[in-house]
């Protein structure tokens, strides 16, 4: 958007330098990136946002300026001349659909002079880059950039029966335009057209056959307001473009379109001469104001700074809204019809900021809160899914209607807790699952059948159960794992088929890493896993039967799945971290190798190790777990890895080896192990 220095005094007493004002108008949001020297006039280029279609007229800057440098903003609208009712030239207007075109006006002008444009007119619009045509076209492109409204005129002697119709192209139209260049048209493109015709592309470019040239006499005056997506697309479609289509497509102001009638009317009348013979419209004029409560207080808290009321009231003002004061520091802000972007208090905030300054906004460091509430479910889930995809596993999303037979199938009994679908579209969707395995199981059993070598999913859904003629809701989390991890050692590549063990060490990952400190995963004599999260049952671990993968017509294939609650989950949920420094010392490890039952859990071996290590033992782990010949049956061959640091010096040999004799000696005689 070009302006120019003197156009721009016109509206306001203007006495800031165009230097000065380029800089103060930039601060304020709207960007001057060029500010050329055109005689004794100044031209600035400003970046206007796609928000902000007021910005796209000399007024809209204007009324920036006047708010920016407190002045007041000149109207300029000149009085509409009357016209004698012997005096009407009769004119038929009709609009197809008001959704395209909520309003249409037409001014009649009979007996007017085309010819050149006087100086000052033809100098202003070609300092903004735009060439001169003739007096009348130079009027309605005066206006456009003036008041930010396009207008258009017609000969009205060339339009038949003249009559104007806004309607829709038909199917192999065509027009050609002012360009030069002649153009299909379709039903997506709003056109206006006289009684056989279409005459203009509505919104984006007139016709050759109505413009106004040398010989015009007689001139219809059009100013309306368009449909701005579908302005767009036929903009678009046609490979066209105009500073009509670019204000267009953008949003007029809906008040808008009256004043510049009446302007461009009164301009005409007074350097081309003739008449008016009156004004017909079609459609009413409507736009969205509303009232905003603004709170000086909640101004207060976004800035950091106390604007006056008496201030922020003046900004406002100058900017076009109106301001009613409610109560002690309560402001009533009514919109303009020019700022449909505006639409709640932190957009009022906003405006104050612009023109208050930003400068004067002091610059601080966010506030740090020593201590945070507690996650909420919403947040806890969306970790989960982010460390769950992190693993390596797929999220999944599987209908929460299914039919009694995938149940069945799945190995659950139908019992009497299920909630049931009075009237299902289908037999697949009679119930509420109850849980997530039997559609994962369904995915595992689809996934396979399109080749999938390795299948690890989850899923984070409700499930459904019945308890006293009440529904009840909770969240849970499904796993499902199948197939072969494969990786290369020093031997060569191995393949790895998945089992529980791969599936415990996923939820230990995730219980970790959302704080969970005290679960535990227990043997049950069904087969299951029991897993406990903060001393509560939390859900369970399984691997399919042999008669459950063939109801799914799964093949050679382990398949092992857990289902959590996370209602019980969420108690135990801690994200809050400590952070510790770098250890400033050295680390001795020493490895212990030997044959346990396969009876004793390990986790109570590692428990025994750490309390009798001490603070000298800063890590116990399993660093191999084997079986083989080596091993006898009922046996399990493990390698712990320990872990000996000390925080305020270097250990030396003679420290460790003791304590780590005496943890092999504990071993021994606690649990009976054979050191290898």
């Amino acid at each position: 958007m070009k302006v120019t220095y003197s156009w721009l005094k016109n509206f306001v007493n203007l006495k800031a330098t165009p230097e000065e004002l380029a800089q103060k108008l930039t601060m304020a949001g709207l960007e001057v990136v060029s500010l050329e020297k055109q005689g004794q006039d100044f031209v600035l280029e400003i970046e206007i946002t796609s928000n902000r279609p007021d910005w796209l007229s000399v007024l809209g800057i204007a009324r920036e300026v006047s708010a920016i440098y407190g002045l007041v903003l000149k109207d300029t609208l000149p009085r509409e001349t009357k016209i004698k009712t012997k005096e009407l030239w009769p004119i038929k207007i009709s609009v197809s659909d008001k959704k395209d075109c909520p309003f249409y006006s037409a001014r009649i002008i009979s007996g007017v002079k085309v010819g050149a444009s006087p100086d000052w007119l033809r100098s202003r619009l070609e300092s903004l880059g735009c060439r001169s045509v003739n007096n009348i076209v130079d009027i309605t492109n005066y206006c456009l950039f003036e008041l930010g409204q396009p207008l258009h005129a017609f000969d009205l002697d060339k339009l038949s029966q003249r009559e104007i119709r806004v309607r829709r192209a038909k199917s192999g139209e065509k027009i050609l335009a002012i360009d030069g260049v002649s153009r299909q048209l379709d039903q997506d493109i709003l056109v206006i057209a006289d009684s056989d015709k279409p005459v203009a592309i509505a919104g984006i470019m007139g016709g050759k056959e109505t413009e106004v040239t040398a010989q015009t006499r007689n001139i219809l005056l059009e100013s309306a307001v368009f449909d701005p997506v579908l302005v767009r697309r036929g903009k678009q479609k046609l490979g066209l473009q105009s500073e009509s289509a670019y204000r267009f497509e953008r949003g007029v102001d809906p008040q808008g379109a009256k004043r510049a009638s009446t302007a461009a009317q009164e301009l005409i009348l007074k350097l081309a001469g003739g008449a008016a013979r009156g004004l017909k419209s079609s459609g009413a004029v409507q736009s969205k104001q509303q009232v905003i409560n603004l709170e000086l207080n909640y101004v207060s808290k976004i800035l950091g700074i106390s604007i006056p009321a008496v201030k922020a009231r003046q900004i406002l003002k100058q900017l076009g809204f109106q301001v009613k004061a409610k109560a002690a520091g309560s402001l009533a802000v009514k919109t303009p019809s020019f700022r449909q972007d505006v639409q709640l208090p932190i957009d009022l905030v906003e405006e104050l900021a612009r023109i208050y300054g930003y400068e004067k906004i002091p610059q601080t460091l966010p506030a740090v809160k020593p201590a945070r509430q507690a996650p909420e479910a919403g947040e806890i889930i969306s970790g989960m899914k982010n460390i769950l995809t992190g693993l390596g596993l797929h999220e999944a999303i599987t209908y929460s209607l299914i039919d009694r037979q995938l149940l069945q199938r799945a190995g659950i009994p139908a019992d009497n807790g299920l909630i049931e679908i009075l009237n299902p579209l289908s037999k697949e969707q009679e119930i509420l699952r109850p849980a997530l395995i039997p559609s994962l199981i369904r995915a595992v059993a689809y996934n396979l059948n399109q080749q999938q070598e390795k299948i690890g999913i989850f899923e984070i859904a409700d499930v459904f159960s019945g308890r006293q003629n009440a529904v009840e809701q909770k969240p849970a989390l499904g796993i499902a794992l199948c197939g072969t991890e494969a990786f290369f050692t020093k031997q060569g590549l191995v393949r790895d088929e998945i089992t529980l063990l791969h599936l415990k060490g996923a939820l230990e990952i995730l219980f970790n890493r959302l704080g969970i400190r005290d679960y535990g995963f227990v043997p049950q004599e069904d087969d299951t896993i029991s897993v406990t999260a903060g001393g509560a049952q939390a859900g369970f671990l399984l691997e399919l039967g042999a008669q459950i993968l063939e109801n799914f017509d799964i093949k050679n294939r382990k398949v092992v799945l857990a289902q959590i609650d996370l209602e019980k989950l969420f108690t135990a949920v801690n994200l809050s971290r400590k952070f510790a420094e770098i250890p400033k010392y050295p680390a001795i490890t020493r490895d212990i190798s030997f044959m346990l039952r396969q009876d004793i859990a390990v986790e109570e071996l590692l428990q025994t190790i750490k309390s009798r290590g001490g603070a000298l033992l800063a890590q116990a782990r399993v660093a191999d777990y084997y079986q083989g010949k080596q091993i006898p049956s009922g046996f399990k061959g493990l390698t712990l890895s320990c872990t000996y640091r000390s925080d305020s010096r270097t250990l030396t040999e003679e420290e460790v080896a003791p304590l780590h004799n005496d943890i092999c000696a504990l071993l021994k005689e606690r649990f009976e192990v054979k050191l290898r």
